[in-house]
């Protein structure tokens, strides 16, 4: 299954993966404002999930966002490569893209992906529920247990800060930085 699916990342293009890429945040998206409407009534509930004046964006969002790269930057390094082998994905998205780019993609990313799990998913059904589908959604590391075990991990510490928090804002901030220095690093590792 594994061969088919990297036979399959090889096979697209760079404009079809960018399709695909923005295509299944969109999705993500309109699956976040109908659950919203459902759940809540109010498509206007969202803003109240945002506190953009808490301290706690800097202090909480950056720091553990800096501080979840530098874990998996060090375990890329000491590990065998085959623990982080996505079939290629990650690479093929973020290698030919500028530091503008990356930025967008995070940001796009985070976004949605917050606003799905933690604002609507967590809040409604809880952290491991949350958790478990976050994982899965990010189908292509079902391949590989290390990655598959590291998001479940990662999707428990987002999700904790959130319920610590109380503000999606933070956990918003601390997607992005992984996404996005992450990005940069692949970006950077393959124009070298």
């Amino acid at each position: 299954m594994k061969n088919r699916y990297e036979d399959l990342i090889k096979d697209l293009t760079e404009k079809e993966l960018l399709f695909h890429l923005y295509a299944t945040q969109i999705i993500l998206l309109t699956v976040s404002m109908v659950l919203g409407m459902i759940f809540y009534r109010d498509i206007w509930f969202f803003v109240s999930l945002f506190d953009w004046r808490d301290h706690k964006i800097f202090t909480i969002g950056i720091t553990s966002g800096v501080l979840v790269v530098l874990l998996d930057l060090f375990l890329m390094k000491v590990l065998p490569k085959s623990y982080y082998d996505d079939g290629g994905l990650n690479e093929k998205i973020f290698r030919n893209r500028n530091f503008f780019h990356i930025a967008f993609i995070a940001l796009v990313v985070a976004f949605s992906e917050e606003l799905l799990f933690r604002g609507i998913i967590q809040t409604k059904l809880g952290l491991i529920i949350a958790s478990i589908i976050f994982a899965i959604i990010h189908y292509r590391y079902l391949f590989n247990w290390f990655l598959f075990i590291n998001i479940i991990v990662l999707s428990f510490v987002i999700g904790s800060i959130y319920q610590w928090t109380g503000n999606l804002a933070v956990t918003f901030v601390m997607h992005f930085v992984v996404d996005f220095l992450l990005g940069l690093s692949l970006m950077k590792t393959n124009k070298i």
